[in-house]
Order: C-alpha cells, then structure tokens, then sequence
C-alpha cells in the first residue's frame, strides 16, 4: 500500500492551478481583491479537507487488511518525510543488488544496460508542461491572454485614464505659469491637428490663417514667441474673430494650450519655414524678433 500525498501538496497546487486560470481567463488583474476568487479558494480547500478526510477512512481500512510484515513496512515508509521521498525518487542510485533486477539480458563490448525507469520529476516536468501547453494555447486562441496588442491596448487605456484623473485635480496652466517643453511638441502637434489645421495648415504653413513658420507675425501681445501663442489661443485674434479663444470658450485646456505653443514654437524656431516656393502662405503682419527664448 502506497503511502499518500499531503494535503499541503494538494492545497498548494490547486491554489496555484487556480491563479493561472484567473490570470489566463479573467478580464484584469484585480481578481485577488475579488471576494468570488477568495470564496473559490475557500471552497476549494473545503473540498480537499473533505476528500482527505475519506482518503483517511480508505487508509485505515486497508491498512487493518494488511499482513503484520506489511504494516510494519508501510509504518516504516510512512515515517519517512515526502520530500525526502521525492529527492530519493529522483536521485538516489540503486544498490547492487536492485540493479541485478533491471539488468537487460543483452550487452556488447563488456558495457551492459540497465532498465531504469525515467526520474519521477522529469516525468513530472514532462505533464505539467503538456498540461499548460495546451491551456496556454486554449487561452491565446479563444481570449485576450498574452496577445502583445491588447496587453498594449489595456495599459495604453490605463495609462491615458490616470493621466486623464491627474489632470482633474492638477493646478491649471495658465500665461505666467506655461513652460516650453521639447516632451510637449508630439502631442502639441496632433492637438494642432484637431484644432488649427483648418486654418493654418499641415505644419503650420497657412492658409484661411496666416503662416505660422515665417518670421512675421499679425498679433504682438508677448515678448517670447511661445507665450504669445499661448496669449493667443487664451484671448483669440483682437483683428480676426476667426481666430477664437480657444481656452476661454472652453474647447482646449490651459495645458492643451500649453503643447500647441510648444509644436509652433518647434515649427517657427528650430526648423526651416515652409516658403511660398514650398506651398507655404505668404508673409502677413510685421517681422519680429521674439525675445527671452522659448519662455
């Protein structure tokens, strides 16, 4: 009669089985502050305490049947810890003995073979990585586990929801306390895109509204160029009712303002402007030469 796994085995692995099944299956990663997963692992155990209850009854029934020579090599083997069973298994050689037992009747040039069975933790690795082969695969065909784009998609969602939370509560940005920022002009450029390009132009090069690259400029409110955007797009065109208060209207925030000023600032100051050679709009209002730098 064999002796039995522990209990501890069993609750391990099923607590182990039942994570990577939450991990694979469910929807986020939240699912240990969910009481159906802890309620889950609860029942589970209840179960494995009940089964090993039976198994105990089973144990002690067979054991009554055996011979006094059987139980006293069982009581033997049972004292012996489960570990140390499990390093036995798998490492220790038999003796001379045993090995006259699985010696195969055939051999050559002296050398002889014996018919030892594979490590019982290498046949252990071989079904743990068939079984999770196959739930791996089941997952990554039928749901969104470790598909690279929509692990992608889902902290890019995440990502945009805390900047979106920071940005209820972040102090707002206004003339005196906007700052040029090199990491601004990306996403400066695709707010340009949703609000200015219709006037302005791809790249700032002018049409229904000026050139927004040339050295010319209609509305002189600011010394550095990139505040008088900003001063622009807060109060509008005194000369052009076209151009509106973006901020005070309510359609961009102070910080959206903020990226715009800096992707023009980048088009009109640190690279070539687009000429009327190249498509650009021709030179309206007077040249000027912005003081202070990007501030």
């Amino acid at each position: 009669m064999k002796t039995r796994t522990p209990i501890s085995i069993y609750i391990a692995a099923t607590i182990g089985l039942t994570i990577m099944a939450f991990e694979m299956f469910a929807s986020d990663s939240g699912y240990f502050s969910s009481p159906f997963f802890w309620a889950l692992i609860l029942i589970a155990i209840i179960l494995l305490l009940i089964m090993n209850s039976i198994g105990d009854l089973v144990e002690n029934e067979n054991f009554n049947r055996l011979s006094e020579e059987e139980k006293k090599q069982y009581l033997a083997e049972k004292n012996i810890p489960y570990y140390q069973k499990l390093w036995n298994s798998a490492f220790k050689k038999q003796s001379v003995t045993e090995e006259k037992d699985i010696l195969i009747d055939h051999g050559f040039d002296g050398i002889t073979e014996l018919d030892n069975s594979l490590p019982k933790w290498w046949i252990g690795l071989f079904w743990f990585g068939s079984i999770f082969c196959v739930v791996y695969l089941t997952a990554f065909s039928f749901t969104d586990y470790a598909h690279p784009e929509v692990e992608y998609t889902k902290e890019a969602k995440t990502m945009l929801a805390s900047i979106e939370e920071y940005e209820k509560t972040a102090p707002q940005i206004n003339l005196e306390s906007a700052k040029y920022s090199a990491d601004n002009i990306a996403d400066g450029q695709e707010l340009f895109k949703t609000n200015c390009v219709t006037c302005h132009g791809d790249g700032g090069k002018g049409g229904i509204g000026p050139n927004l690259t040339d050295t010319h400029w209609i509305n002189i409110k600011e010394k550095s160029l990139f505040k008088n955007v900003f001063w622009m797009l807060e109060n509008g065109s005194p000369n052009n009712p076209t151009m509106r208060p973006f901020i005070k209207e309510g359609t961009i925030t102070g910080r959206d303002a903020e990226k715009i000023a800096a992707y023009i600032y980048h088009i009109n100051q640190e690279t070539a402007p687009i000429t009327t050679a190249q498509g650009g709009a021709a030179p309206q209002g007077e040249e000027v030469k912005w003081e202070n730098g990007n501030n």
